[in-house]
């Protein structure tokens, strides 16, 4: 049995702190003139802020790197390069077997085991551990985003127990029998059966609504359609498909499901 549990940080890039950043980079040992050029980069910044004709004093900026800037994706790597590692040594001395995924400001704790209450201990113990981490690094793990997850292949019914994390001020979570994360529908024997009809199905809807595209006179030609179909409907439909597509893996349901979309396509109704 593998059990997930989901976290999001809260306001990431506006957390980040300025003096923490150039003693990750001493710490990863990268050249004494990067680290002065991200000092003199990010410390002793201020702002003042203009409303018609208020201008407010200056305030010292300590904290946060600007979404969308060159740097930003650099700095932040880094700054979770360093919590994630700690995590990890904190984790592997308590004999806590869980991995970690991470995806910018998104998280996964990845736990296994036979047995779902020592699953459920091993989540409970990581999610103490990472939010204590992260408070000490000036970042929040947002409660209301926690999820849980559990993938168990056997047949029959399955109905794990709820998390309860109430004890560190987090939530109750009950897992659900499908899990929808970063685009991705889950569910607990890794089918792909909904994810596959989602995304289907939402192309057929596309094609529907592409038919206000003709003007009065006519409908879009030939060869605009088949231009749609390969910008717009393919990538919709195939959304993900390197989950379901692979060696081993029966195709018949996904193929059902793909026919019936190209017949759409074909009659463009």
């Amino acid at each position: 049995m593998t059990s997930t549990f989901a976290f999001d940080i809260t306001q990431f890039f506006p957390s980040l702190n300025h003096c923490m950043l150039p003693l990750i980079l001493e710490k990863a040992e990268f050249d004494p003139k990067v680290i002065c050029f991200f000092s003199n980069y990010l410390i002793g910044r201020k702002t003042q802020y203009f409303w018609n004709n208020f201008s407010s004093p200056f305030f010292n900026v300590d904290i946060g790197v600007r979404q969308g800037l060159v740097l930003s994706p650099i700095l932040s790597t880094l700054y979770l390069a360093l919590v994630f590692h700690i995590l990890e040594k904190c984790l592997k001395i308590l004999k806590i077997p869980v991995s970690i995924l991470s995806f910018v400001n998104n998280g996964l704790i990845v736990a296994q085991s036979k047995i779902l209450t020592i699953l459920n201990s091993f989540l409970f113990c990581s999610y103490n551990i990472a939010f204590s981490l992260l408070e000490k690094f000036g970042l929040i793990m947002e409660h209301g985003k926690i999820e849980v997850f559990y993938f168990f292949r056997l047949h029959g019914v399955f109905d794990p127990l709820s998390l309860n994390l109430s004890a560190l001020g987090g939530p109750i979570l009950c897992s659900r029998n499908t899990w929808k994360y970063l685009g991705f529908i889950f569910d607990r024997k890794l089918s792909f059966y909904q994810h596959i009809n989602y995304y289907a199905n939402k192309a057929i809807s596309t094609i529907k609504y592409m038919k206000i595209l003709g003007n009065s006179v006519c409908g879009l030609i030939p060869h605009q359609k088949h231009l749609l179909y390969k910008s717009c409907i393919l990538p919709i439909t195939l959304y993900g498909f390197q989950l379901w597509f692979h060696n081993k893996a029966p195709l018949s349901y996904p193929l059902k499901k793909l026919k019936k979309m190209q017949r759409r396509v074909a009659t463009w109704n």
